[in-house]
């Protein structure tokens, strides 16, 4: 199983200048902040990144509610989903594994994901489903886990430490995929937690 952002498509500074963009009228001291906590928190929906932000961030400044800020971020984000690169060697890792079962494991939006990946073709890869926000990665992989749809030994490819930690929650292998990582201290981290890198899926083609 794949998660989305950094590793199946190109769309982490995508993500960040919209997360950026949107929280904008606060200040732009507010919205850095809150891009610098979008970017050390990877891979955790957009909905508790902007309860963090109007609780934490910004909690005495006037401006958009949750409900604007979470729309205003949309609209900005599936330009990007639509137009940003594709990982090479994504259908080449598909046709080398055709027995498998392909997940999408996401913090994005699940509604937005699957218009995306409609819309560019991508669907019929992941035959077991694409999944995302608003439930939370650790509780789709339980839920996927406890209908069979994931079956172990199972590997999750990923680009974040959450995406770490929700693979030894379900209990399953963790590949990190560093190319478009927005980590900066993925190498020592990695190294430490003795996790298997590539730089991109066209590294996992044999």
């Amino acid at each position: 199983m794949f998660d989305c952002d950094g590793v199946v498509l190109n769309s982490n500074q995508v993500k960040s200048y919209a997360f950026y963009k949107s929280a904008l009228p606060y200040g732009r001291e507010a919205a850095t902040d809150f891009v610098q906590y979008h970017m050390i928190n990877g891979g955790v929906s957009r909905y508790k990144k902007f309860e963090y932000f109007l609780a934490n961030i910004a909690p005495q400044v006037n401006g958009p509610g949750l409900d604007t800020l979470l729309s205003n971020y949309a609209n900005d984000v599936i330009e990007g989903l639509l137009s940003c690169d594709i990982s090479q060697g994504l259908m080449e890792l598909r046709e080398q594994t055709p027995t498998s079962r392909w997940l999408i494991v996401s913090g994005g939006d699940q509604s937005e994901l699957r218009q995306v990946f409609k819309t560019r073709g991508l669907t019929s890869l992941f035959d077991g489903g694409i999944f995302g926000s608003p439930a939370d990665k650790k509780y789709i992989l339980d839920r996927e886990l406890a209908l069979g749809n994931i079956q172990k030994e199972a590997l999750f490819l990923g680009d974040s430490k959450y995406d770490f930690e929700s693979a030894k929650h379900a209990e399953l292998d963790f590949l990190f995929v560093s190319g478009w990582s927005e980590m900066s201290d993925w190498q020592p981290w990695a190294e430490l937690n003795k996790i298997d890198t590539v730089q991109s899926l066209a590294n996992c083609c044999t």
